[in-house]
């Protein structure tokens, strides 16, 4: 079975994207910083019937993202790396004039460093699969000026560039950046606790990147909503 490694799976988006892998049987390393929530939801995604193995730690470290890998090794090697991981650099988000610049630091670290960290350490793994691909989940505040949203969009805009970097580096490889779109994520919640309007759940954009997967374009920047809308 293909193997992949998703950051940030203990729920959101993460789990989601786990879920609808472990259904179409892929083996699974998951990560997150949550102890019990990322049990409980390694728990549920191995009720498909693969092999799942949760690693508990942050993206941060380089001997966690080393254990990472060494899982993905143990279950044969690795076909897909999700970056999915995120920090916001303040919670609640603040205009740029206060944002702490530890806390720009964290989003970039967690963002941009761990997840070339991760890609670095994976690339002889993703070289050597049948069908080598990497996703960074993007936002459309990488592309977009919102107010607040400056420290957490530098660093998914630079995490763009390095996916559009590395595709042409890797011409054998699919790298894809993905905005996922509005979606109810505790994520979303931290950074604008005011906002309780409807937002549509994470599993309702795995179609989008299970798409992806299946016609595999050309490496480059892809929005969820639109790959929804060209399906239907």
């Amino acid at each position: 079975m293909p193997v992949a490694i998703i950051t940030g799976a203990s729920k959101g988006l993460g789990r989601a994207l786990a879920e609808a892998l472990a259904a179409r049987g892929w083996d699974l390393v998951l990560d997150a910083r949550s102890a019990e929530v990322l049990k409980e939801t390694a728990a549920a995604v191995a009720a498909h019937g693969t092999r799942v193995e949760a690693v508990v730690g942050d993206v941060t470290d380089p001997g966690h993202r080393s254990a990472l890998l060494a899982a993905a090794w143990q279950l044969g090697g690795c076909e897909l790396l999700v970056n999915n991981a995120s920090a916001l650099g303040a919670e609640p988000l603040v205009r740029l004039e206060e944002l702490e610049l530890d806390g720009l630091r964290r989003a970039l670290e967690v963002n941009v460093v761990a997840a070339l960290g991760l890609v670095q350490g994976a690339l002889p793994l993703l070289r050597g699969a049948r069908a080598g691909t990497v996703i960074m989940v993007s936002s459309d505040a990488a592309a977009e000026a919102y107010e607040t949203w400056g420290g957490y969009g530098a660093s998914k805009a630079a995490l763009d560039q390095l996916a559009a970097v590395l595709g042409a580096e890797e011409p054998e490889l699919r790298v894809w950046a993905v905005d996922p779109g509005d979606m109810a994520t505790d994520l979303y919640a931290a950074a604008v606790p005011d906002d309780d309007g409807p937002r549509p759940e994470p599993g309702s954009v795995v179609p989008a990147f299970l798409r992806l997967l299946d016609e595999r374009p050309a490496s480059g920047r892809y929005a969820a909503p639109a790959l929804l809308e060209g399906a239907r």
